[in-house]
C-alpha cells in the first residue's frame, strides 16, 4: 500500500483531531469530513470515511470512560433506535443530494458548531449534579426526536453528533458533564455504525485511507480521553471553533474556485 503526501496529511490531521475532540466527548466528525474534502477527496468518500473514523474514535475513547464508570448505559440505549435509524437514512440518501447543496450544508454546520464552541469559552460552568435516576416521558420522546435528527445529519455529513449530544444531555437531561461526555461516545458509535451501513448500500469505501487514518484516530482518541480527566479545555475548545470557521471559509473558496 503506497502512502502519498495527501494521505500522509490526512493521517497527521486525523490523529490531532481525534486527540483533541475526544477530550470533549466527541468523535471529531465535525472536522474529519471537511478536512478530507479540502484535501481533495470526494464528498461521499469523505463522509463515509469520517463515519468509520468516528466509530473508531468513539470506541477507543469510550473504553477509557467505561473503565472509569462514566457511561450511563440506560440513557445511551434510549438514544440508540432514533439516532441509528436517522443515521442509516442519512447515509442512504447522501448520494441523492446535489454536491453544491451538501457543501452549503457543511458551511452552515461548521459556522453553527464553531459558534457554539466559541461561546463555550464565556459560558458559565454547569453545576455538577448526580446522574438523574428517572427521566420523564416527555424527555424520552424528546430524546427520540432529537436523536433521529442528529442521526440523519450524522449519516448525511459523516459527523459524529457529539457536539449536539453532550450539551443536550447536560442542559436538558441534567447529566454531569463527564457522564454526558462518556455516554456520547457510546451513542455516537450507534450512529456511526448505522451511517456506515447506509453509505455501504450506495458506494465503495477507500480501505487504504481508512486503514492508515483509522490507526491514527485509534491512538489519538485513546490519548485524548485520558487527558480529558485532568485538564480544563475551554480555551482549546474555543480555538477549535475558530478553526471550524476557517474550514467553512475554505469550503466557500473551493466552491467559488
Amino acid at each position: 500500500m503506497e502512502i502519498n503526501s495527501t494521505m500522509m496529511m490526512a493521517v497527521i490531521f486525523a490523529f490531532v483531531i481525534a486527540f483533541i475532540f475526544s477530550m470533549f466527548g466527541q468523535g471529531g466528525g465535525s472536522v474529519y469530513s471537511p478536512l478530507l474534502i479540502l484535501l481533495g477527496y470526494s464528498i461521499l468518500l469523505s463522509t463515509s470515511t469520517s463515519l468509520v473514523l468516528n466509530l473508531i474514535t468513539s470506541l477507543s475513547a469510550g473504553y477509557i470512560f467505561y473503565r472509569r464508570n462514566m457511561i450511563d448505559y440506560k440513557t445511551s440505549l434510549i438514544f440508540a433506535p432514533g439516532i441509528s435509524l436517522g443515521a442509516f437514512a442519512g447515509g442512504v440518501l447522501s448520494k441523492s443530494f446535489d454536491t453544491t447543496i451538501l457543501l452549503w450544508v457543511f458551511v452552515v454546520f461548521l459556522v453553527g458548531v464553531g459558534a457554539r464552541m466559541i461561546y463555550s469559552y464565556w459560558e458559565k460552568g454547569q453545576i455538577e449534579v448526580n446522574t438523574p435516576v428517572h427521566l420523564s416521558t416527555g424527555i424520552y420522546a424528546l430524546i427520540a426526536v432529537f436523536g433521529a435528527g442528529v442521526g440523519f445529519l450524522a449519516g448525511l455529513l459523516g459527523v459524529g453528533g457529539g457536539v449536539f449530544i453532550v450539551p443536550f444531555m447536560v442542559y436538558v437531561c441534567k447529566f454531569p458533564t463527564k457522564i454526558a461526555a462518556g455516554s456520547s461516545h457510546l451513542i455516537i458509535s450507534f450512529s456511526a455504525l448505522a451511517g456506515i451501513i447506509g453509505h455501504a448500500t450506495s458506494h465503495h469505501f477507500d480501505l487504504p485511507l481508512i486503514l492508515v487514518t483509522g490507526v491514527a484516530v485509534l491512538i489519538g482518541g485513546n490519548l485524548g480521553a485520558r487527558i480529558s480527566m485532568r485538564i480544563n479545555t475551554k480555551m482549546i475548545k474555543a480555538g477549535l471553533g475558530l478553526i471550524m470557521w476557517a474550514f467553512a471559509i475554505q469550503i466557500l473558496v473551493k466552491m467559488s474556485g
